[in-house]
């Protein structure tokens, strides 16, 4: 139970225990299928918070400067309330966007947007998101962002496109140069924030190799096979080749999407899993707590330099 209930309503609760027990389970699912329910979320920015916000809003001020260096000379009247929260796709690019998907960790866990949506969440999920795509002609694009396709001019207006764009470079001008690689499974890692998600890859793929999490795989595939689906884990239902290549779902993916949700809900299955993931995670959080620690502690220097050069602007 959420809250601890008065004694008088212990009867009702006796009665309606099923009922309220479906509607706790279905809260913890979705509580838990989220990226900030894991722990090494806390070596990760969150670009929704005022930190985060601040970030942002010093990155394009600092690219708004370099486009109009580089002679687009638009850029000097872009508002930029009008690319807050946006990041740059290349023009013509977003329509071939696949909308099969859900950004959730675990995926589909709420039995009736599934029987709506299917596993066409991306749409809806890209609306309520606090980060979306903004289109921009192509030697805009890359000059923004230093991503070249066959044939693109590593100039613009003459002047070289830095590393990384205007964006890029904007960047580094927040957090400084990128910290030194750092070797982790054998692999070398560079970037500001590399370390805390090749951790976390490598504890979703040692967690899947779990005991606990096949077990789990089990009880949700067994579930299905009694509603008439025959999948062993809920990423192949949600990626069966048969859900893309059309803008909507059709009645059979809806169908198969609901009955996962309510496999995952019956089975416990997000609790499952979630617990046996998290608990990788902490381990590689104890691993590599000094170099952890230490990007976090860049984060919050980038944050101070992100809202002086806001300040600065006004």
């Amino acid at each position: 139970m959420r809250k601890l209930l008065p004694l008088a309503l212990t009867g009702l609760l006796a009665v309606s225990a099923c009922q309220f027990g479906d509607d706790d389970a279905g809260d913890e699912a979705h509580r838990l299928n989220t990226m900030k329910a894991f722990p090494l979320q806390a070596y990760i920015p969150d670009p929704a918070s005022g930190d985060g916000k601040a970030v942002g809003a010093a990155q394009w001020i600092l690219a708004r400067q370099c486009m109009v260096r580089l002679g687009f000379t638009g850029f000097k009247t872009l508002d930029l309330r009008t690319v807050e929260s946006t990041y740059p796709v290349r023009q013509g690019t977003l329509s071939s966007r696949s909308k099969v998907g859900d950004d959730s960790p675990y995926g589909v866990d709420d039995p009736d947007l599934a029987a709506e949506h299917g596993y066409h969440n991306r749409q809806r999920l890209d609306e309520e998101s606090t980060d979306q795509p903004m289109e921009w002609p192509a030697d805009q694009y890359t000059a923004l962002t230093g991503v070249f396709e066959s044939g693109d001019s590593h100039q613009a207006h003459g002047s070289p496109i830095p590393r990384g764009g205007c964006l890029g470079q904007a960047n580094r001008k927040i957090y400084g140069p990128e910290p030194e690689p750092v070797k982790i499974g054998g692999v070398k890692l560079s970037g500001y924030y590399s370390v805390a998600m090749k951790l976390w890859s490598d504890a979703r793929e040692q967690a899947k190799k779990d005991p606990a999490w096949k077990k789990a795989d089990r009880a949700w595939a067994d579930c299905m096979k009694d509603e008439g689906f025959h999948y062993p884990d809920p990423d192949e239902a949600s990626l069966d080749t048969h859900w893309f290549g059309a803008d909507e779902p059709s009645g059979k993916e809806k169908k198969t999407a609901a009955a996962d949700a309510r496999c995952k809900l019956d089975t416990d299955y997000i609790q499952s899993v979630h617990a046996v993931e998290s608990s990788r995670q902490k381990t590689a959080i104890a691993r590599n707590k000094k170099v952890l620690e230490e990007r976090r502690v860049a984060n919050e220097k980038a944050v101070a330099n992100a809202r002086k050069i806001v300040a600065d602007a006004r």
